[in-house]
């Protein structure tokens, strides 16, 4: 039997001023943490139309901009939470279930098209349910499932120091076989914006806040 096409899912809101990344905030202002959130999300996308696939889905929140490439499929977020909002992504983006899907955020720049193929190739395994990335602030940047299912999500606190654990707890508790993937650490305050530059200099994110960091120091 031939591997299913992958199905990549970003999940996302829309880079603006004051709504986006402003835990930067300071150093940043709300136009310098929305500049940084929109480099870190052209990055994802560019990973995920590096990668191989089938179905490339941007589930956003907000409007989409000039920072939206040709090649994937937009629809909107629903739900009241994060985790209805995580459920309906699922639900919507990838209802058919052949081979299920594998979901980004947009918190990861550093994420490359070999660790998005290499996520789908873990979910594809004959004893695998559900794949799940950990980060080290104790969230997740990357879940995959084989089968779309509510209970997976609903209920689950997150944005915590513990929403990976709650997760990863509550995939194995609906019975799933997990496989964990590498973790990345995610772009939340400035210390992880510049670690993260500094894990992957050449991406647009780390070019982005190397222009900010400039004009904090002019400003100082």
């Amino acid at each position: 039997m031939s591997t299913p096409a992958p199905t990549f899912i970003v999940i996302a809101k829309a880079p603006v001023a004051g709504r986006s990344k402003t835990r930067l905030c300071p150093p940043c202002t709300p136009a310098q943490a929305a500049g940084l959130a929109e480099a870190a999300l052209r990055d994802t996308l560019d990973a995920v139309l590096a990668a191989p696939a089938e179905r490339r889905v941007l589930v956003l929140e907000g409007e989409p901009g000039p920072w939206l490439p040709e090649g994937f499929e937009v629809l909107r977020q629903r739900g009241d939470g994060l985790d209805e909002r995580l459920a309906g992504a699922f639900e919507d983006a990838a209802a058919d279930g052949t081979g299920g899907a594998v979901l980004v955020g947009m918190d990861t720049p550093q994420v490359t098209p070999e660790d998005l193929t290499a996520a789908w190739d873990a979910l594809q395994a004959a004893d695998v349910d559900a794949v799940l990335g950990h980060a080290p602030d104790g969230g997740y940047w990357s879940i995959g499932l084989r089968v779309q299912d509510r209970s997976v999500f609903v209920g689950i606190p997150m944005s915590t120091e513990s929403t990976g654990r709650d997760q990863e707890g509550r995939l194995r508790a609906l019975g799933l076989t997990v496989a964990l993937l590498p973790e990345h650490r995610d772009v939340d305050l400035i210390g992880d914006a510049r670690a993260v530059a500094g894990l992957a200099p050449g991406t647009r994110f780390a070019r982005a806040l190397a222009d900010v960091e400039r004009t904090i120091e002019i400003a100082r």
